[in-house]
């Protein structure tokens, strides 16, 4: 039996890759890539020459079929998502889920790697022993009652994604649900070029977050 491992790449900067998966990228058969054009550069820039193969959130069900019977083939097989750990705001646990359901003697190993809520977390100055990760707001239905519910959280603070081109919005919910005082930090573009960990309250975050500003991906996180 083949070993199916999920391989956490980096968030940005692509030298914040663990040895350990370099190694595993190096050794396995097949790559299965949220989007392969994204993995590519990865791997060209290790010079690593593997088979990718796309895996995402509409791939069907002779995909999984296909991963089951190649597993079982003794093939090793490597699933990455664009950045980060596959499983978290991504769909990797589908395959998972699958596998594990599926050919419950294949080993799913796990290869831990960066992540953007933690990242920011340890520059923000607000105790991480606990917090609560909620991925991404909808983009539209069920949007309000999805920020209204934050208020019951009892444990804080609240961390989340979100894309350029909802960030704004998603302030706009945050000073509706706990007001325009409450205190945010914001991660932008984290470990790359232009990163930025910016805190200040959440009217401030408005006036601040224009422009050139609201370029690239978004972790906040709601000390409320």
């Amino acid at each position: 039996m083949g070993t199916l491992y999920i391989v956490g790449t980096p968030i940005g900067n692509l030298k914040d890759i663990t040895l350990r998966a370099l190694e595993v990228l190096k050794v396995c058969d097949i790559i299965l890539a949220e989007d392969t054009r994204v993995t590519k550069k990865l791997l060209n820039h290790y010079e690593i020459k593997k088979s990718v193969w796309r895996y995402d959130e509409y791939a069907g069900e002779k995909v999984y079929k296909d991963i089951q019977n190649l597993l079982k083939e003794g093939k090793n097989i490597a699933l990455v998502t664009d950045a980060g750990t596959p499983g978290i705001a991504d769909p990797g646990w589908k395959m998972v889920k699958y596998i594990r359901e599926n050919q419950k003697n294949i080993s799913v190993i796990p290869i831990p790697g960066a992540s953007s809520v933690v990242t920011l977390l340890s520059a923000s100055g607000i105790n991480g022993d606990t917090f609560t990760f909620i991925g991404y707001p909808p983009h539209k239905k069920g949007r309000n009652k999805f920020f209204d519910e934050l208020k019951n959280i009892q444990i804080t603070p609240i961390v989340f994604f979100e894309s350029p081109y909802r960030v704004q919005k998603s302030f706009d919910d945050i000073s509706r649900v706990f007001g325009l005082d409450t205190q945010i930090i914001v991660g932008k573009e984290l470990t790359k070029v232009f990163e930025e960990a910016w805190s200040g309250t959440v009217e401030e975050a408005k006036e601040y977050f224009v422009g050139s500003k609201l370029k690239g991906e978004f972790v906040v996180v709601v000390n409320a």
